[in-house]
């Protein structure tokens, strides 16, 4: 897959009624590899290995380009290998809301508590439903972004989130 990726971040609201909503849920565990003007992901999801190249947000965060390979497992193992800073833990889970769907990530290690919903649109100003479990909007917060839950992770900062929208610790 390769394009343009529209998508809003938001906070998710205390407890498991994600969980109960969702139709697939999947362990992730990713890394970055450092480069200039880009973000390079590593990702293995479940048993399948992924690389994914992300410019820069010139919109707060809104829309970027987006380039995403499938990997072998075998090379995914390897590349992580490269990755600088650990690695993010996290399960994702699948909740359809309206004709969308969101990607709800709750972390895992340091970042524990953290629970985080993502809705890809086909244009900025897309309309959807939210489900009930969904808070307020974080898109454009470098905090939420998952390559930067490695060098200052949920735990250093958990004060500024509102209680609401804290999990529990791991």
């Amino acid at each position: 897959m390769s394009g343009l990726e529209i998508e809003r971040k938001f906070l998710v609201k205390k407890g498991d009624a994600y969980k109960g909503a969702a139709f697939s849920c999947s362990h992730i565990q990713q890394g970055y590899i450092p480069a200039e003007g880009a973000t390079v992901r590593i990702r293995i999801r479940d048993e399948k290995g992924y690389l994914t190249i992300k410019s820069h947000s010139t919109n707060g965060g809104l829309s970027r380009y987006e380039f995403e390979k499938e990997i072998s497992l075998d090379e995914a193992t390897h590349l992580m290998a490269l990755c600088r800073g650990g690695v993010v833990d996290k399960h994702r889970w699948l909740v359809k809301s309206g004709s969308h769907t969101f990607e709800v990530d709750e972390f895992h290690g340091a970042n524990a508590g953290l629970v985080v919903a993502e809705v890809e649109l086909g244009s900025e100003d897309e309309s959807f439903e939210k489900p009930d479990f969904i808070g307020p909007e974080v898109t454009g917060d470098v905090h939420f972004r998952n390559s930067h839950l490695l060098s200052d992770p949920f735990c250093n900062w958990r004060q500024l989130v509102p209680e609401a929208y804290q999990g529990p610790d791991q």
